[in-house]
């Protein structure tokens, strides 16, 4: 089973911080749009389980993913189940129809700008992200993917990695959510 453990960071200056990281190795690709399209169960309160389910459209790819409820406190570690569909944009729109025939609702769409890099930090592989996300701001977000055996050492090399970078409180709430309190 994987696991991404994950910490989000609201920041004032993504270039900034995108030089820092590539001080670390970091090395970003180009910038993608990604929109998702969120999801409520039929008979399942995911606000209160913690959980998520989307089809993400990125460019031209797509895929479904499922998130399940954070396991700790300090970072957002949690089970993440991600499945590819075939590409286009009409794909997703034809999967969303067949969600919400099974009866699940939609809850809202988060737009974003986002490039991806990857680095080694402590003998882990961190992707780092930097989001522009419309309608909520800045933000990096720091992911090591590992199984269960790993959690614990992958939780503390993010906490290092944070304070290396000073960066300062963490955003526990996922866009959806901040999406939907700024409402």
């Amino acid at each position: 089973m994987q696991y991404e453990v994950e910490n989000k960071f609201p920041v004032d200056d993504l270039e900034r911080i995108a030089r820092q990281l590539e001080t670390r190795g970091a090395r970003f690709g180009a910038v993608t749009e990604q929109v998702d399209h969120y999801f409520a169960h039929p008979v399942r309160d995911f606000a209160l389980t913690d959980e998520a389910l989307r089809i993400r459209r990125s460019d031209d790819q797509n895929c479904v993913t499922y998130k399940g409820p954070k396991l700790d406190r300090a970072t957002k570690t949690r089970r993440e189940l991600e499945l590819p569909l075939a590409a286009g944009a009409d794909r997703t729109a034809q999967y969303a129809e067949l969600l919400l025939a099974l009866g699940f609702r939609s809850v809202a769409v988060v737009r974003k700008r986002r490039r991806h890099g990857r680095f080694t930090w402590q003998q882990w592989s961190v992707e780092a992200t930097l989001d522009e996300v419309d309608q909520l701001g800045q933000f990096l977000e720091l992911e090591i993917q590992v199984s269960a055996q790993s959690l614990a050492a992958a939780q503390s090399a993010l906490v290092a990695l944070a304070a290396d970078l000073g960066l300062g409180r963490v955003e526990r709430r996922s866009y959806l959510e901040l999406l939907l309190q700024s409402r």
